[in-house]
């Protein structure tokens, strides 16, 4: 009798310890499951989450973020500091850290603080342009269209969706939004530069340029690092045109460097200071298995579709297609943005081996992203290219760079390029399908997306960022400062002083 007690006392903890035994597996199963994407070289899919669908076209996720904040909820405002009394809350949230932190300053996520500015810089911008997108006429002096351009060029967007977006729907670790200015690594300026040139009219750009000057310069920890901690999306080379020397010491978010001076003046921009972001695809993104299907379809040796004459070192274009004109197995026509533009691009470079992609008006051009993401192998000719990400991305393996003075020589591109051998050719071709979700914008931002390489490039600027804020507020009148970026001859893609 005492046994069978014994063994009836035992049957519910043996059947517990099994229950929690199977729940634990469950738990680890589900984890490992929903774990974090697979790295770049990976053989996992493009969007690997799919409780997250990622929205990539910029109209239809502008539409559901202003339908979303129509009414925005109230916020959490950062009570408006002193620059002294910013700086000394800076220092002790910076101690604490330094102190707590075995690897600060090296530490992620960096933490943003977004500023509210008013509307008119902001929503109204954006309310602006969604009104009026359909208007296909509104085109610029060289016939692209007005809207479509603002598309390509919509990083200002992408970045700031993802910042204020609630956290229990952000994908991304690298960067956390704070409501404390005291508690910020960098600040994010919120304005809409490219909407405003392209959509006002010329004077009323210009005065609300001024507005938006002043506003940015009166902010407290803005005249505590004059402005070396805060980041300005300028990413269309005409934007802010008129007042941005007044803002040069920002962190600026460029297509490119143009060290030819054509479009920043010299000292503006640089490596050590501003970042490069990728264009916003014109086409749909070709994966593995589009690249896989499109193989044997790709019997075009070389494709070009744009505009064929450019400014400044653009140039370069009406040389190639002199020399490339007719020449067997390359297709070269003149071509612009828009829904017929976006389908005929997209149809050639799906049909194509190599994607021409020579300097436009600046050394960058939307050509580049729109052949990754097609799975055609870029051909760069653009001596004075800088490359988005490319402390992490290695171009090399995913595109071609030749010289411009070799891409003009009579048959010397064409030989090299039906040189390349079939193997390295797919080998590319693979890469190419795994590179491409680098260059894709969308909401929600997507792990090792262009978003979120932003602010992996941001994390290695941060010690000198705080490097050059720090001593420009400790020099002295009387000291013999070295040479800042203003003595520059011409912009620069190396380092630089940011006194």
């Amino acid at each position: 009798m005492a046994g069978k007690q014994i063994t009836r006392s035992k049957s519910p903890l043996v059947v517990l310890t099994l229950l929690l035994v199977a729940l634990s597996l469950l738990f680890f199963f589900l984890l490992s499951f929903h774990s974090d994407s697979p790295a770049p070289f990976s053989d996992g899919p493009l969007y690997p989450n799919p409780i997250y669908k990622p929205e990539t076209s910029f109209v239809a996720s502008l539409e559901r973020f202003l339908l979303a904040h129509d009414s925005p909820p109230p916020t959490v405002r950062s009570r408006r500091h002193k620059p002294e009394e910013l700086d000394d809350l800076l220092f002790k949230t910076e101690t604490r850290r330094l102190y707590a932190d075995p690897y600060y300053p090296l530490t992620m996520p960096i933490r943003v603080y977004v500023y509210e500015m008013p509307a008119k810089f902001t929503y109204d911008l954006l309310r602006l342009f969604i009104s009026s997108y359909k208007d296909t006429s509104n085109l610029t002096s060289n016939g692209s269209p007005v809207h479509r351009l603002i598309e390509q060029h919509s990083i200002d967007y992408w970045l700031w969706a993802d910042l204020l977006a609630p956290e229990s729907e952000r994908l991304l670790k690298s960067v956390v939004r704070v409501h404390r200015q005291e508690e910020a690594d960098l600040f994010y300026i919120p304005f809409f530069t490219t909407i405003s040139f392209f959509l006002m009219e010329k004077q009323q750009c210009k005065s609300l340029y001024r507005e938006a000057l002043k506003w940015i310069t009166d902010q407290p920890a803005w005249n505590r690092s004059g402005g070396r901690d805060h980041i300005l999306p300028l990413h269309h080379p005409w934007s802010f045109k008129s007042v941005r020397r007044l803002v040069k010491n920002a962190i600026w978010l460029l297509p490119d460097m143009d060290s030819t001076g054509n479009w920043y003046k010299p000292g503006q921009v640089f490596l050590e200071k501003d970042l490069i972001l990728p264009y916003v695809a014109n086409v749909d993104v070709c994966d593995a298995t589009c690249i896989s299907e499109t193989r044997s379809k790709r019997t075009t040796l070389l494709f070009f579709r744009g505009r064929l004459k450019r400014n400044a070192g653009g140039k370069i274009r009406a040389n190639l297609v002199a020399e490339l004109h007719s020449a067997e197995g390359v297709f070269i026509e003149e071509g612009t943005a828009g829904e017929g533009g976006k389908a005929a691009a997209q149809n050639g470079m799906r049909k194509s081996s190599f994607c021409l992609s020579p300097a436009g008006d600046t050394p960058s051009s939307a050509r580049l992203f729109d052949a990754i993401v097609s799975g055609c192998i870029p051909v760069i000719v653009s001596d004075e290219l800088e490359l988005p990400f490319e402390g992490i991305l290695d171009y090399r393996k995913i595109a071609l760079f030749v010289s411009s003075s070799d891409a003009v020589q009579p048959g010397w591109l064409l030989t090299y390029l039906r040189n390349i051998s079939p193997a390295q050719i797919e080998e590319m071709r693979q890469n190419l399908a795994k590179y491409s979700r680098h260059f894709i914008y969308s909401s929600p931002a997507q792990p090792l997306g262009p978003e979120d390489l932003v602010w992996r490039m941001m994390a290695g600027k941060l010690v000198n960022i705080r490097l050059h804020t720090r001593r420009s507020q400790r020099v002295v009148k009387e000291s013999r400062r070295i040479c800042t970026c203003d003595c520059r001859r011409a912009n620069s893609t190396t380092s630089g002083h940011l006194l």
